[in-house]
């Protein structure tokens, strides 16, 4: 009546093996971490103590973890003990989570772009990548951060403004207290040392120590003695503050007091749908096939200033870069553009007006200097209208990394009862315009290769090339937030996450090829 059914008997066979199917994502795993040199992971073993767990061994177990979106290390320990194919691939080892977690965030953060580079030369060996056109994207991944414990660039200029001021003033008022008396103090008054233009910690230090000076020889100066206090007590700790946070700004305009590599950035993916501000990261990804061919994490929010320091991580983990690289309207600067032509590279970046340039509306709107024409030969541009615009001078800008953007100035010889005038420009006098040349010539050279047929190709695959890859990583497996914190951590994250996305492709294509695959 019933399959006979006894807890108490010893069944064969007792190999794990003989459980995992044969087209098992876990056995692709298993194969391409093999492969792996055990001197990739020398670095991370300096020797002495007890002897540590395998590290091919927690490899293959945390990126197979990743395959199966579980991204806790308590979660991945309790996988070791329960699951099959984490016993299987574990060889029946059970690494505690402390284990696990010390070896994702420290012991792998010198040698994890190692072993994520050996793979993809693996996949390049078997023709899943060449290695040819490179697919860049980014997309913003929230921090592991509360994301009220804001701190703002701009708040603190403020804030340590006020405070200058006060202290000046506080300053000011024990000088006219004392102004009959002679300055000794090392050649400064108080004045000078306080000076709210110049004033640091270690002035306000030194002048708060002055002032101590001053009340042993009057103890009974209450006024001072009050100031004394406020200085030491509020004012010099705030303004040590300030600074601590300016430094930690750096060139960002805000921070995480919880991540402090964390800065606040707009994400689309808020569940409130109004593009809420939390603590986050802007992931940066180059794809092949879909294949993740090289990652980066960048604290800035906009993709322009994070495609040149993404390339250059790029080639210093590969020896050299694909040769056409292709990006959306995000990255098409004059300063990428500048350093994709001296890197010798093909360049499909589009530029912020590429598609408004189709429209009608642009083609017909007579203040846009692309609809004018322009004689190179005597340097003059010609309005619609038929006036010429002479050049005036030339100037220079630099951008924040120190990049220099020449700019050529033109003004028109009259515009007076021009009929086109009000749909020109609204200024009073004479139309003005300023042109950097450069920039005009590299966006012509993107046109002609957007409007080629091979071009066009390479545009409308770029949309389903690093694309994917996000919905795959934060739709398909979940992971639309960083557990570590800090830009080391959160950055071995994301080359976990890489890895285990490209292990998991290469299965899916094979599982096209041979058969069925199973997870």
């Amino acid at each position: 009546m019933y399959i006979q059914y006894t807890m108490d008997q010893l069944t064969l066979p007792m190999d794990l093996e003989e459980d995992i199917p044969e087209n098992h994502l876990v056995r692709v795993v298993n194969a391409a971490v093999n492969r792996l040199s055990d001197k990739i992971f020398a670095s991370a073993y300096p020797g002495g103590g007890r002897d540590s767990y395998h590290p091919k061994m927690l490899t293959k177990v945390i990126v197979y973890a990743y395959t199966q979106r579980i991204y806790s290390s308590r979660q991945i320990a309790k996988a070791v003990r329960e699951n099959v194919m984490f016993m299987w691939i574990a060889g029946r080892q059970r690494p505690d989570f402390r284990t696990i977690n010390r070896f994702r965030s420290e012991r792998m953060k010198e040698v994890l772009e190692t072993v994520f580079t050996a793979v993809l030369q693996f996949l390049a060996e078997e023709n899943y990548v060449q290695l040819e056109h490179y697919f860049v994207d980014g997309t913003k991944i929230e921090a592991n951060a509360n994301k009220y414990t804001f701190v703002w660039g701009k708040a603190v200029v403020k804030k340590k403004a006020k405070l200058q001021e006060k202290v000046q003033t506080l300053f000011d008022t024990i000088e006219e207290a004392e102004k009959q008396e002679d300055r000794e103090h090392g050649g400064q008054d108080l004045s000078e040392l306080g000076e709210a233009a110049k004033m640091t910690s270690e002035k306000l230090e030194i002048a708060v120590k002055q002032l101590e000076e001053r009340l042993q020889e009057k103890p009974k100066d209450k006024p001072l003695k009050k100031a004394v206090r406020m200085l030491r007590k509020d004012l010099l700790p705030r303004l040590r503050k300030y600074e601590d946070h300016q430094e930690i700004l750096g060139d960002r305009n805000s921070f995480s007091k919880t991540d402090k590599d964390a800065t606040f950035m707009r994400m689309k993916e808020d569940h409130m749908l109004n593009g809420q501000l939390k603590p986050g990261y802007n992931v940066q990804i180059g794809t092949e096939n879909q294949f993740i061919v090289g990652y980066s994490l960048h604290q800035r929010p906009t993709d322009t200033r994070c495609l040149k320091p993404h390339l250059e991580k790029v080639k210093a983990a590969l020896g050299k870069l694909p040769g056409t690289i292709i990006a959306d309207a995000g990255y098409g600067g004059e300063e990428n553009y500048a350093y994709l032509e001296s890197e010798q590279l093909e360049a499909l970046v589009k530029y912020s007006t590429y598609h408004k340039e189709k429209s009608k509306k642009w083609q017909k709107d007579i203040s846009k200097i692309d609809n004018w024409h322009y004689d190179e030969s005597e340097d003059i541009w010609t309005c619609p209208a038929g006036r010429k615009l002479v050049f005036r001078y030339e100037s220079r800008e630099e951008t924040e990394s120190g990049f220099e953007i020449r700019h050529r100035h033109y003004r028109s010889t009259s515009c007076e009862d021009c009929p086109l005038k009000p749909s020109c420009t609204k200024a009073q006098g004479n139309r003005e315009i300023k042109v950097s040349q450069r920039y005009m010539r590299y966006k012509q050279q993107v046109r002609d290769k957007l409007r080629s047929e091979e071009g066009y190709a390479l545009s409308v695959r770029r949309m389903i090339e690093p694309e994917s890859v996000f919905g795959q990583m934060k739709s398909n497996r979940g992971f639309r937030r960083f557990l570590l914190r800090g830009l080391p951590k959160v950055s071995l994250e994301v080359g976990w996450l890489s890895l285990a996305h490209n292990l998991l492709k290469k299965a899916v294509i094979d599982q096209n090829r041979n058969g069925t695959m199973q997870k």
